[in-house]
């Protein structure tokens, strides 16, 4: 790949150029049509140019926002030796990067959540919990391809969603502890399944998503 080909597009650029421009705007305006137009009006961009950007506009840009901030999470992991931690530290360690990158983002951050948490915007705060839980268990290192697949991830989302709320709008200790007895309900809870036998329905069932997802 050359040096040229490495390089974001216009739409990716522009696209952080919009988010950084409704980041300290979002305090005031929220997360609404508003916002975008005023984003876009800062970049110097038409109403046009931002619907071409975000085509679902408000829920495209609190997808950018959560995607950002799962890139500096990684940022922030990709400094530590993953190789000298335990599991429980490597996922408490995931999880602490992401509240904090969320938190850099403070006030833009909360009006995300608000957003997320209305009705119409379920299924994508769903999905974008999902990618953030994977790319915390990507890191600490999991290669699972059968049911621990899903299972990992959704009990990781099942942490992760609260504890970013706590972390906006309760502080980092509240979120802490959360973080860190939800890790050890989690940790007897592998105790406890380990010893028993998974039923074949059960395993077949996840045999079949392994081999949607991965042919």
């Amino acid at each position: 790949m050359t040096a040229s080909a490495a390089k974001p597009d216009w739409a990716d650029r522009t696209e952080q150029r919009l988010l950084d421009a409704a980041i300290p705007r979002a305090a005031d305006l929220g997360i609404t049509p508003a916002l975008l137009k005023a984003a876009g009006e800062a970049c110097g961009l038409s109403e046009g140019d931002v619907g071409l950007l975000l085509p679902n506009g408000p829920a495209d840009l609190v997808a950018l926002l959560s995607r950002r901030h799962d890139a500096k999470a990684m940022q922030t992991l990709a400094q530590l030796d993953a190789g000298t931690l335990k599991i429980r530290e490597k996922i408490a360690q995931g999880l602490s990067a992401r509240l904090e990158a969320a938190a850099a983002d403070l006030e833009a951050s909360r009006r995300a959540v608000g957003f997320l948490t209305l009705p119409p915007n379920l299924s994508l705060a769903g999905r974008l919990t999902w990618e953030s839980a994977d790319l915390i268990w990507r890191w600490a290192g999991d290669v699972a391809t059968d049911e621990n697949h899903y299972s990992k991830r959704a009990i990781l989302s099942g942490i992760l969603a609260p504890a970013l709320t706590m972390r906006l709008f309760d502080g980092r200790e509240p979120a802490e502890a959360f973080v860190a007895a939800r890790i050890e309900n989690v940790m007897a809870f592998e105790k406890w399944k380990a010893g028993l036998k998974v039923s074949e329905p059960l395993k077949a069932a996840a045999e079949a998503l392994a081999k949607m997802r991965y042919r």
